[in-house]
């Protein structure tokens, strides 16, 4: 009975930090910074975790600019989050800069602004408007705005617009 010679210790580690990581994955993409973090909590050391993040980048399952257009597509459709808001995000997950610029790159102001009057639209909607209360609903609106990573100016500009267009419209 022939017996095969026993693994090495790092190439079992390797093994166990590529399972967890394709577990991590299998759940949603994620960076690769996301990753390395992931397997320093668990303890695996830095050579290991580089060998596998780059078996993995290699073979197309971690890929930072992908997932950066991807996030950048999904929160700004489903959450209304603006360019701020979603470099914030970009960033917190270790996207480098370079990247969520170029991510970002494929919004351009028209939609940027589009997005926030359908939110502002669809909460004004919800509003009461009793007379003097302008001030009380811009702030809110405008606050709501600023949350979801709108410019200031911009999300002032949309909200007077959006009471002026919802006042005329209740009054008829």
């Amino acid at each position: 009975m022939t017996s095969c010679p026993p693994r090495s210790t790092s190439e079992t580690r390797e093994e166990q930090a590529h399972a967890v990581c394709l577990r991590l994955l299998t759940v949603r993409a994620r960076t690769r910074a996301e990753l390395a973090g992931h397997l320093a909590k668990r303890g695996y050391s830095d050579d290991v975790a580089e060998t596998v993040l780059a078996r993995l980048t290699a073979v197309g399952l971690v890929d930072d600019e992908d997932f950066a257009d991807q996030w950048v597509r999904s929160r700004q459709v489903y959450a209304g989050k603006g360019k701020r808001a979603l470099a914030a995000e970009l960033r917190t997950k270790g996207v480098a800069d370079e990247v969520i610029a170029t991510a970002l790159s494929g919004i351009d102001a028209g939609a940027e602004r589009l997005r926030a009057e359908q939110l502002v639209e669809r909460r004004l909607r919800r509003e009461v408007l009793d007379e003097g209360d302008d001030v009380k609903v811009t702030r809110r609106l405008v606050g709501m705005l600023a949350r979801r990573g709108y410019n200031q100016s911009m999300a002032v500009a949309v909200v007077t617009d959006a009471l002026a267009a919802e006042r005329e419209r209740r009054r008829v």
